[in-house]
């Protein structure tokens, strides 16, 4: 039911989603960009819905106060605290490790604002979790979505990253101006 709910609001919203570009894994890391806006999260959960794939994703911890903290959480919220350092990457790989499926979905970017420098750690989760990066995009010049090219981390970032960089040229963001086409690893 919540399937074809999502699949005809994502058509009533004009929205076309690639149904199959979904890669045959049980665990994976999940790069959406570019995100610009919060549209960008209700569209990718809608599209995560209708392609039937349940997936957690990372959001602020500001963003868990009563009552929305327990919504996010139903849906697949995982609280990250940005202000300290928390070991993030070990306690994701420990929690590949212990799921029989499980979808983390990363914004690289780790905000809406124009960044020029992405953040690594999903790189590195993927990699201590030995699982691969699912590149999806959500295009709003052609308002399609989708997941495209699955990544294998070799743990040469500098290679992998070039790759990754190189899949979202041509991608528009809801707001291009706070999207970087050539960003860097922070």
């Amino acid at each position: 039911m919540i399937k074809t709910i999502s699949r005809f609001l994502l058509r009533l919203m004009g929205w076309r989603i690639r149904e199959d570009s979904v890669p045959d894994v049980r665990k994976a890391v999940i790069l959406v960009a570019p995100h610009t806006s919060n549209k960008d999260f209700l569209i990718g959960r809608l599209a995560f819905n209708m392609l039937d794939i349940k997936a957690a994703f990372l959001i602020k911890k500001e963003a868990f106060f009563f009552p929305v903290g327990g919504i996010l959480r139903k849906i697949g919220g995982v609280p990250v605290s940005r202000n300290r350092k928390t070991n993030l990457v070990d306690q994701l790989s420990r929690y590949f490790s212990h799921s029989e499926e499980l979808m983390l979905v990363v914004t690289p970017e780790g905000t809406r604002s124009y960044v020029k420098k992405w953040k690594r750690g999903f790189y590195y989760i993927a990699l201590k979790a030995n699982v691969p990066i699912i590149l999806s995009y959500i295009d709003y010049a052609r308002k399609e979505g989708g997941m495209g090219k699955v990544i294998y981390p070799s743990g040469d970032i500098e290679k992998d990253f070039a790759e990754i960089v190189n899949f979202y040229q041509g991608i528009t963001a809801r707001y291009p101006e706070d999207f970087c086409p050539q960003p860097v690893l922070r």
